[in-house]
């Protein structure tokens, strides 16, 4: 392997037609995600009676991670967060596409999405968010199947050498007492 290839990852392109010239794309090489890429974890199965976010509401809040159930979406931590605190907020229908959710569903998943900020910036103080659908596997929707908006709170200095290095997330509370948390903050909780 060459200088070159240490410093831009295996693999690299060279822009076309300028030899040894990178191509200017910066890289971050995250092999540990191959795993969930490829299936670990995830339902084989795309029907409802596999899909996590389908079975979810039929259990506890505090065994599926329940943070507040609407009356045609809920909100859950994200069992693989990207951050201490991160929700999605999804249907109950088993819905894949955006576009095919009903005119309450698309209000519902908007206003817990609002109200899930809110908590969020109460109970912990994020200095931002990123909120996102991927809609479809080729858009990187871990379960393409159905539909959940992510709500990932966001601090200054929160991307650091342990995620990208050492290929580790640090998470400062337990996955329940986060739960127990933002429950126990949400308008009207009766959790």
């Amino acid at each position: 392997m060459s200088t070159a290839d240490d410093a831009r990852g295996p693999g690299a392109e060279e822009a076309p037609g300028l030899a040894g010239v990178p191509d200017g794309f910066g890289r971050l090489w995250t092999p540990h995600r191959m795993v969930y890429i490829q299936g670990e974890n995830k339902p084989t199965d795309p029907g409802e009676a596999s899909c996590p976010f389908c079975v979810a509401p039929s259990r506890s809040d505090a065994d599926a991670l329940v943070v507040h159930r609407g009356e045609v979406a809920y909100v859950v931590l994200n069992l693989y967060p990207y951050n201490g605190g991160h929700l999605l907020v999804c249907p109950y229908r088993h819905v894949s596409d955006y576009t095919d959710l009903t005119e309450a569903e698309t209000r519902e998943v908007a206003e817990l999405t609002q109200t899930a900020m809110r908590v969020l910036r109460e109970v912990s103080g994020p200095a931002g968010f990123n909120l996102g659908m991927n809609q479809g596997e080729v858009a990187g929707a871990g379960i393409a199947a159905h539909l959940h908006q992510h709500v990932v709170p966001r601090w200054l200095g929160d991307m650091n050498f342990l995620p990208v290095v050492g290929r580790t997330k640090a998470l400062p509370e337990l996955l329940a007492d986060t739960r127990a948390r933002l429950a126990a903050a949400w308008p009207d909780a009766t959790h």
